[in-house]
């Protein structure tokens, strides 16, 4: 059973230096506990915090220095990385990017935020993205969310459809909203019947608190390992029969209604 941790870290705001070494140690910690992981997951834009005014001079151009840091860790400890996302700048804007790499230091995907938060203004700061992605890890398929996305089920819904037997949503989710963190988390794990592995930051950053709560949620709903509301490690085993196990005894993708569900007036 492949074995994943999520590394609940505090982000310094703007200070990627700081949080470049802060990824690392808590990196090289989670590699050598005895049960070692075989994914780690780090959150949201852990690289500069939400200092979205100043993205312009932090944002990693074509996510380079990311890459290739994260591929050197990866190949030395032989873990995958998923590593959270990150301030990506490109020609043509910034996009809140994730990028997933192998233990080989392979770069396996890229993935640009779909739904930007208006309410943390990422919508005049960032660029969306455009795609859905998929990555192949430790034997397992792989999608990606990144935080406000966990509040559109279509995306984790096709995302399943397409063969993904985990979610990996890194985020930075206020405190005031502990209460949906936790329950979409579950909602997206129990209506998909696929793992969620959800990694949250914790702290406080441009006037805002961020409480933790990073969850392993698996296809039932069951919390495997939740961390708290400080910088901690939390690691769960997935056994991947558990998806067959949940939908076979709820065949909620045999039963789905796909042209019902088109847009359009409903029948009053």
């Amino acid at each position: 059973m492949p074995r994943i941790s999520l590394l609940q870290m505090d982000v310094a705001f703007g200070n990627v230096e700081e949080n470049y070494r802060n990824a690392e140690r808590l990196i090289r910690e989670a590699a050598a506990a005895p049960e070692r992981p075989d994914i780690l997951v780090l959150p949201e834009l852990w690289d500069t915090a939400y200092d979205l005014e100043r993205l312009g001079e932090l944002a990693d151009w074509q996510g380079e220095r990311l890459q290739a840091w994260a591929g050197a860790l990866a190949r030395e400890l032989h873990v995958s990385i998923a590593a959270g996302s990150i301030a990506e700048k490109r020609e043509d804007g910034i996009r809140n990017a994730a990028f997933t790499v192998d233990r080989t230091g392979t770069t396996v995907s890229r993935y640009a935020k779909l739904h930007l938060f208006g309410l943390m203004e990422e919508d005049r700061h960032l660029i969306a993205g455009g795609r859905r992605t998929l990555a192949k890890l430790e034997g397992l398929t792989a999608g990606m969310m990144i935080c406000y996305d966990l509040r559109f089920p279509e995306l984790a819904r096709s995302l399943a459809l397409e063969g993904a037997e985990l979610i990996i949503a890194p985020a930075q989710w206020p405190k005031p909203r502990l209460d949906h963190w936790r329950t979409l988390v579950m909602a997206r794990a129990i209506e998909n019947q696929v793992f969620v592995a959800a990694c949250n930051r914790v702290g406080a950053g441009g006037g805002q608190d961020f409480p933790g709560h990073s969850m392993i949620v698996d296809p039932w709903g069951v919390v495997l390992a939740e961390g708290g509301e400080g910088e901690e490690i939390i690691t769960a085993s997935l056994d991947l029969d558990r998806i067959a196990e949940a939908r076979g005894r709820i065949p909620v993708f045999r039963d789905r209604r796909p042209a019902m569900y088109r847009e359009g007036p409903a029948e009053v």
